[in-house]
């Protein structure tokens, strides 16, 4: 039975320690319910309770979007368990293989791009929530859509079509009341996979300067969701 609650619903599609559960923080102490989903089922339980813990009413849910239908299937659930989505939140990393761009053949282009489909399935399934609820999807991105960055060999295709698809959802949307943005990061998010395991390989190296806290992220996710006056912000302590 869908809820019967009309406090609104963010979904987090890439729930994880860094970026996502600071933007289901941001949103769930504001009086949103949240929606939590990753392939890191192991980890929901402990997601879940710190939000409770917060006063958020919080669930989480096991997705695999590499899968075809996928990502579908989570929108639909999530909208039969809390009865309406209000705002969404993509951030979930797809494994790209990196390397200089000038080796980068066809099949490792095809592979990176195939990426890109599950956020485009996910966009189109909750824009019937969106477009009903005035609501708002955004987008995290790389910096390698907008600086050249040559050693990543496909992310940079991957972060373009990322880039290039949510600025022209936003062109195409806005008229209809429904805000997509991009936040495209230059940086490395503290508390995330990426950031823990870079520490690990480079125990001696001095990252401060291009750390950046993903709570202060989220708020300008919040602030994007709020202002709805820009497709894209760029946060870059990189270039």
């Amino acid at each position: 039975m869908p809820s019967t609650n009309v406090a609104p619903v963010l979904l987090v599609l890439g729930a994880g320690p860094g970026l996502g559960m600071s933007v289901a923080r941001a949103f769930g102490r504001r009086g949103y319910r949240v929606a939590l989903a990753s392939r890191s089922a192991a980890r929901h339980p402990g997601y879940v309770g710190e939000l409770r813990t917060l006063g958020v009413d919080a669930t989480a849910f096991p997705v695999d979007v590499s899968v075809p239908g996928a990502a579908a299937d989570l929108v639909a659930t999530v909208r039969e368990h809390f009865g309406r989505i209000d705002a969404a939140y993509y951030g979930a990393a797809a494994p790209v293989a990196m390397g200089p761009v000038t080796e980068l053949g066809p099949d490792g282009a095809t592979a990176a791009l195939a990426t890109v489909a599950p956020a485009v399935e996910f966009a189109g399934a909750v824009l019937p929530d969106l477009r009903t609820n005035g609501g708002a999807v955004v987008f995290a991105g790389g910096l390698s859509a907008v600086v050249p960055m040559p050693d990543v060999g496909g992310l940079a295709l991957v972060a373009a079509a990322y880039r290039a698809y949510a600025l022209n959802l936003h062109a195409a949307l806005a008229p209809e009341g429904v805000y997509v943005g991009t936040l495209t990061v230059g940086g490395m998010i503290d508390g995330g996979d990426i950031a823990a395991a870079t520490r690990a390989s480079a125990p001696e190296a001095d990252l401060a300067a291009i750390t950046l806290r993903p709570d202060d992220l989220a708020e300008r996710v919040w602030r994007m969701v709020q202002e709805r006056d820009a497709g894209e912000v760029l946060v870059d302590v990189i270039s």
